[in-house]
């Protein structure tokens, strides 16, 4: 004679596999928290990077130090290059050469 489970013994084992499996989705959304997080922090470091890039590109054109009241001088300036003509998304579309200078080379 074959035992057969009662139903309550069913709705104990399922009750255990659903709270095994919310266990794994908490996991799960977790991980995916901790990978959001960390493609953030490299967009932030790559953004970063590239902010100090163009800091350090206007600082060896200028000769100096970017000082106050700069940065709004460089914003007119770009926005009337481009207002006259695109010259400055012009300029950001030609192909790169590549003289050899790195951002190595210019002065800390």
């Amino acid at each position: 004679m074959s035992s057969k489970r009662t139903l309550d013994e069913r709705l104990i084992e399922k009750n255990e596999q659903l709270k095994k499996a919310m266990e794994t989705a908490k996991q799960y959304q977790s991980q995916l928290k901790q990978l959001e997080k960390r493609k953030k922090e490299e967009e932030r470091k790559k953004r970063t990077r590239r902010l100090i890039e163009i800091g350090a590109v206007v600082e060896s054109v200028l000769g100096r130090e970017f000082s106050e009241g700069d940065n709004i001088r460089l914003m007119n300036f770009l926005k009337s290059q481009n207002e006259r003509g695109n010259y400055f998304n012009a300029a950001m579309q030609k192909p790169v050469v590549d003289d050899g200078i790195t951002f190595d080379d210019f002065p800390q």
